[in-house]
């Protein structure tokens, strides 16, 4: 009786130290892992361009600018079968009900305009500006959705890229944040500049 109540404590005390070990492993993992900023795959546009100045008409028949507006604009395309862009629509309506001071806005193709409609209104997107432009994404280089841009209000695309995650989508502001195009290259620069990296004020 005694043998076995020692080997149970022996084994109590082995699988304690294996799971401290284990977790610790974890944070130093997580520590190495770099933040996932929105996927650059963009051919015809790129950040620091000044953004291509289009004329879009939203689904209440509204003329509206995109791009060059001397406003702060972000771009979001979806579509009303992409299960992604549905899971990211709370995420801007967080967006424009914080303090960042720019106009959203929802874009798309197609020429289903009553499917878009029930879209809008299912999941109560009537606050923001929704438009129809084929023109728009291939001016923007749009090949893959959910896809955002960044405009600041002097008419520069300040980040861009393919947003699958809150994440990535949040990835944008930062990159503005730290002046660079993407999280990707401001780790890249950090890598490549030890004295930057190791700066406490950064």
């Amino acid at each position: 009786m005694m043998l076995s109540m020692v080997l149970l404590w022996v084994i109590v005390i082995a699988l304690i130290i294996v799971v401290f070990a284990l977790a610790r492993q974890i944070g130093v993992l997580h520590e190495r892992i770099a933040p996932a900023g929105a996927l650059m795959v963009n051919q015809r546009v790129r950040a620091g361009d000044q953004a291509p100045v289009i004329l879009v008409t939203t689904l209440n028949s509204e003329s509206l600018m995109v791009g060059g507006t001397g406003k702060r604009q972000l771009l979001f395309w979806l579509a009303p079968d992409c299960p992604i862009c549905k899971s990211l629509l709370p995420v801007l309506k967080s967006v424009t009900s914080d303090n960042r001071g720019k106009d959203v806005v929802l874009l798309s193709d197609g020429d289903d305009a009553g499917g878009h409609r029930a879209y809008v209104s299912a999941n109560k997107l009537d606050n923001f500006p929704y438009a129809l432009s084929e023109i728009a994404g291939r001016s923007f280089g749009v090949g893959k959705l959910p896809y955002a841009v960044l405009i600041d209000d002097s008419g520069r695309i300040v980040s861009l890229g393919i947003v699958n995650s809150r994440e990535h989508l949040e990835s944008l502001f930062e990159s503005e944040r730290l002046g660079v195009a993407s999280i990707q290259d401001y780790l890249v620069h950090r890598q490549s500049d030890p004295v930057q990296q190791f700066d406490p004020d950064k």
